[in-house]
Parts: structure tokens; sequence; C-alpha cells
């Protein structure tokens, strides 16, 4: 049974390597589900054996942290259907993603996206941003429990 406090949907390697270390001095470490694609992720949330749209992780997330441009199925795809599903239309997903691009960030929002973080370039920026996203998710938001 995963108990995964943050779904990571990132392809980057050193962005997954740079993340997770940057959860490292948390009071009590999140446990950090990663995914390198967008298959994997709605494999992990849908049972790929139906139609697609019955829940299949035995644990909801307090945040998932989605990449846009990602192998196989795409984020804003994994948002669309992660959005209009039942279970897990009120996980909040956060974009963090390389592209400034206003559109992107248009699509993203208009499909349910809970935030929308760029990237930084800046490897200091990097560490204090996802320091900054996990505080926010992990602690002072108000999550839903599971068993609601």
């Amino acid at each position: 049974m995963n108990n995964a406090d943050i779904v990571l949907v990132e392809d980057n390697h050193h962005d997954i390597e740079m993340i997770i270390d940057s959860f490292g001095d948390f009071k009590k470490k999140p446990i950090v589900m990663t995914f390198r694609d967008g298959a994997e992720a709605l494999n992990y949330f849908f049972n790929p054996e139906d139609d697609g749209s019955a829940f299949h992780a035995d644990h909801m997330p307090k945040l998932i942290l989605l990449d846009l441009k990602l192998p196989k199925i795409d984020g804003l795809e994994v948002l669309r259907r992660l959005k209009t599903n039942e279970r897990t239309k009120l996980i909040p997903v956060a974009i963090f993603s390389s592209s400034n691009d206003d559109m992107d960030k248009h699509q993203a929002y208009s499909l349910g996206a809970n935030s929308y973080i760029v990237k930084p370039m800046d490897t200091d920026t990097f560490y204090r941003i996802v320091t900054e996203i996990g505080s926010y998710w992990l602690i002072t938001n108000a999550a839903i429990r599971d068993d609601q």
C-alpha cells in the first residue's frame, strides 16, 4: 500500500533529484512517488484494465506536482483526466514546468490546475521554490482526508 504525500510526474532525472532533495530539511520528510511519463501516472490513479475511469490508487496524495512536457501522455491530458474524475478532481495539482507560455498557463488553469509555477533556472531558487511549494501544500494547506 502506498501512502505518498506527493505524486511527482516528471521526466527529467536531474529535476526529480533536486525536487526530492528540496524536501530533505522538512521535520517530517514527505513520501514522494515519482512517475516518468503521463501514462505511468494515469495508470497509478486509474485502472488501465477498464475504460480508464475507475479509481485505482490506494491513497490520495496531498499534492500532485506535474510537469507539462511529458513522454507518452502530456501533462495537460493528465491534468484533464484527473480533474474530470469524481475521485481525483479535488487533489491539488501544481503545474511545475519550464514553460512560461501564456497559452500553457491558460490551458492549465482552464483544466483545473491549482497552481502554475515556472521552473527557475537558478539552482538555489529552484530549491527555495520547491521547499515553499512543499511547505504550503503539505503543512499550511488544509487538505481533504482520504476517508471523507
